[in-house]
């Protein structure tokens, strides 16, 4: 069965971090980028990280870039998001997708993504 499954979200406080994880199973995962969109209340998707199949490629939001770092552990078919300096506007569930190109996950799409997990930042 091809899915992906995250964990790592949780209700946290303004200015602290929290870890995001995904994990792949059911499909080559070398051959996807890999990344995550997310869905505030009463807003669209809005892509916020993704890293190519190889890893060598990483890209972020403006909205967050510096204070988010993506990887992948292919060993382990999983893939990570740090997110540091968290501000209430990041208060949304987080959807891990996966896709042969980022440009569909940054648009908040993918081929494949997960049911996806809340992340609450309290002020």
């Amino acid at each position: 069965e091809v899915q992906l499954v995250e964990s790592g979200g949780g209700l946290v406080q303004a200015g602290g971090s929290l870890r995001l994880s995904c994990a792949a199973s059911g499909f080559t995962f070398d051959a996807y980028a890999i990344g995550w969109f997310r869905q505030a209340p009463g807003k669209g998707r809005e892509g916020v990280s993704c890293i190519s199949n190889s890893g060598a490629s990483t890209y972020y939001a403006d909205s967050v870039n510096g204070r988010v770092t993506i990887s992948r552990d292919s060993s382990k078919n999983k893939e990570y998001l740090q997110k540091n300096s968290l501000k209430p506007e990041d208060t949304a569930v987080y959807y891990c997708a996966a896709d042969p190109n980022c440009g569909a996950i940054g648009a908040g799409r993918g081929e494949i993504w997960g049911l996806g997990t809340l992340v609450t930042v309290s002020s």
